[in-house]
């Protein structure tokens, strides 16, 4: 029976903790053979610590006391290597109900003990990066954008006092300077707005029908100039950072808005669908659509599939829904046809 648990060292002590018995399992963990241990106290298998302060006759007089003792900690090998184990003593009785030995199961995790300590230095150093990260948004919303708004200032009292003595070139190249500074200024706005997805929000219900219905009546000018057509209903109540929600919400319907094909309106379809756990939303378009080798790509930061002076943007805002989507332990993807429109699926825990 001894060889049947795999595993598990399993010993069989005296009542005095010396070994009289144990299976292979336990010369594999332990290293020494049978031949080698068999009369000798437990004692052999603890640290010099551990036994200074007693660790193996406390854990044989709990077991004796109350029946069963557990422990887990390092223990030592034949060699001298330290391993971690998980240990339970188990009194064994006699007929008079009294203490003749004890069962001594181990169970190796040393592995499972590195695999947590990796975790746990992983914890740290993501920590670390994010008191960079939270150092750099202080930095970009100070330092970097100061000195923007005092070229603008600058270029927009330029114009106003030399405006007599500019030619058309000048002009000009004031323009580009006022149009340059303005593009970065709202560049650094979306890594800001990106770097502070999630943190220090507060998870509530958001209702995704009165989200929309709030949408609409914010992006009303722009549905309203497209002639768009946005459909959707009994859409769910979610958990999750409401901002954060909108923010995905917004940009998935202002990219509908900017990608339409010329001279048809946009026709933008939300369903919604609940499986394994997960609400699954589609936000469907008849816009211009994307090519399938760029599906991927649409979802990284500053990726942009077309020139500029088609369609401003800084190519940010789907790699926002990606994260805001993450955050919430969910899945973006896309599929597209050129032409015909796209489909933006998604899901959200229930």
């Amino acid at each position: 029976m001894l060889e049947v648990i795999d595993d598990y060292a399993i010993l069989f002590l005296d009542r005095h903790g010396n070994v009289e018995n144990w299976n292979k399992e336990a010369e594999k963990i332990k290293g020494y053979t049978a031949e080698e241990i068999i009369g000798h106290n437990i004692n052999v298998f603890y640290s010099e610590e551990s036994r200074r302060n007693k660790l193996p006759e406390l854990l044989i007089e709990e077991a004796r006391l109350r029946g069963r003792a557990q422990h887990e900690g390092w223990r030592v090998r034949k060699g001298g290597e330290l391993f971690w184990a998980f240990v339970t003593i188990s009194a064994i009785y006699g007929d008079q109900r009294e203490v003749v030995g004890y069962s001594k199961f181990i169970r190796d995790l040393t592995a499972k003990r590195q695999m947590e300590k990796t975790t746990e230095e992983y914890a740290r150093e993501l920590e670390i990066k994010n008191k960079e990260l939270e150092q750099f948004v202080y930095i970009a919303s100070h330092d970097l954008q100061e000195p923007l708004l005092t070229v603008k200032n600058f270029v927009e009292l330029f114009k106003d006092e030399y405006k007599d003595v500019f030619d058309d070139n000048a002009r000009l190249y004031l323009q580009f300077i006022d149009r340059s500074t303005e593009r970065m200024r709202n560049l650094i706005k979306g890594l800001l707005d990106y770097a502070r997805l999630g943190g220090h929000q507060v998870k509530t219900l958001v209702d995704c029908n009165l989200l929309m219905d709030s949408l609409q009546n914010d992006l009303f000018s722009s549905i309203t100039a497209a002639e768009a057509t946005i459909t959707y209903k009994d859409l769910p109540i979610v958990y999750g950072f409401e901002t954060a929600l909108r923010q995905l919400f917004q940009n998935l319907l202002s990219n509908s808005l900017k990608f339409k094909m010329p001279g048809v309106p946009p026709q933008i379809d939300i369903s919604v669908a609940a499986h394994d756990n997960f609400w699954h939303f589609e936000f469907k378009d008849n816009g211009i659509g994307i090519e399938p080798c760029y599906k991927e790509k649409v979802f990284v930061m500053f990726q942009r599939l077309h020139n500029v002076a088609d369609y401003e943007g800084y190519g940010i805002g789907l790699s926002h829904c990606k994260k805001i989507v993450e955050l919430h332990g969910g899945k973006i993807s896309v599929e597209s046809v050129l032409n015909e429109g796209s489909s933006f699926n998604f899901t959200l825990r229930v």
